[in-house]
């Protein structure tokens, strides 16, 4: 099995912690109200958040999925860092076996967070990944959290 690494950083103004909350600890309350146009609903199929935790997020009627469901890898409130796998949703992928992600938040020089984000494709013996292919994934990734951001600057109480 061949593994495909893609890494992004997103810049904000919001504070590491308070994106870390709304992104990661928080997610389950905060995600389907800042983004309600594409997010039903976020809930633990098992665990309480924790490393081992199983979560669903089910996306609006409409789209191209209806759900999907992460491995929640390792949470690590101090240093603002998660790791979790894709482990399953709606359609079949045809040519990746799984998606594991990294996230690290880090105050921003003057402020603000840099969000540093790698994910590993691994992808099925016999096929080869295409960046074309992962690109509808890093313009959801990259629209989650604008839209957070722009809620959180919104809503300063929010993940306060």
């Amino acid at each position: 099995m061949a593994v495909t690494s893609y890494t992004e950083e997103f810049t904000s103004t919001v504070s590491p912690a308070r994106l870390f909350k709304a992104l990661v600890t928080e997610s389950h309350v905060f995600i389907p109200k800042a983004v309600p146009g594409g997010i039903k609903s976020v809930e633990f199929l098992e665990g309480d958040g924790g490393a081992g935790s199983i979560k669903q997020t089910n996306l609006v009627d409409g789209g191209k999925l209806k759900f999907m469901k992460h491995k929640i890898d390792v949470v690590d409130v101090e240093n603002l860092y998660t790791k979790y796998t894709l482990i399953g949703c709606d359609i079949e992928f045809e040519k990746v076996e799984s998606v594991v992600s990294e996230i690290k938040f880090e105050a921003a020089p003057g402020g603000g967070c840099v969000c540093k984000m790698t994910s590993e494709y691994h992808v099925k013996a016999g096929y080869e990944l295409k960046v074309e292919e992962v690109k509808e994934g890093k313009l959801r990734a990259s629209g989650l959290f604008k839209a957070v951001e722009e809620y959180l600057v919104a809503h300063p109480e929010e993940c306060a």
